[in-house]
């Protein structure tokens, strides 16, 4: 910044020495930001020389590329993951409904297995109660049948009986009601 003070020093006429000339060289020896503004302006000479600022400017691009692509291929990737969630949420619902039938079904089933169930049970039942029935009434026809012929038996006997000893009617009377007991105490 000498320069502007050597331009307040010389006044108005005098403009000191120009910038690129050689005296404004010869005059800023002393000065380091002097040096540093040209190595400053010497550094990005050779990074443009070189075409630095290309390949910068080129994996800056690159990147943004990569980084664009990472975007898109997430989203696809995240698109994805909510088709698969919803076929999955499908499924599981599909799976629940078709549990919720079986299960339907099932009480179903059993109710007319046990409606059948009972009807087979009442039929056996009343098939039992028929046949003990019969057997009981053949057992009864038997009874019947054996009282009947003993009775027939002990009235023989007790015609035989009367016919051989021929006795008297209050005799006679007695050996009957001895006879009526003989056969009630059989069928008892």
């Amino acid at each position: 910044m000498t320069l502007f003070a050597e331009d307040a020093a010389h006044g108005a006429t005098s403009h000191g020495p120009a910038l690129f000339s050689g005296e404004w060289f010869a005059a800023q020896p002393s000065d380091p930001t002097f040096y540093a503004f040209l190595a400053f302006i010497a550094f990005f000479a050779v990074l443009g020389y070189f075409g630095v600022h290309k390949t910068i400017a080129k994996t800056l691009d690159d990147r943004a590329d990569a980084i664009k692509s990472e975007l898109e291929e997430a989203k696809r990737l995240r698109e994805e993951a909510q088709e698969m969630l919803a076929s999955y949420q499908r499924k599981q619902r599909e799976a629940e409904a078709e549990a919720e039938a079986i299960i339907a079904q099932a009480k179903s089933e059993a109710k007319t297995l046990k409606a059948e169930a009972r009807k087979d049970m009442t039929e056996r039942l009343e098939r039992r109660t028929v046949l003990a029935e019969q057997r009981i009434a053949q057992a009864e026809a038997h009874a019947a049948a054996e009282v009947k012929a003993a009775a027939a038996e002990l009235a023989a006997s007790a015609a035989e009986e009367i016919l051989k000893t021929k006795l008297k009617k209050t005799d006679l009377n007695k050996i009957v009601d001895a006879d009526i007991k003989a056969v009630g105490e059989q069928l008892n």
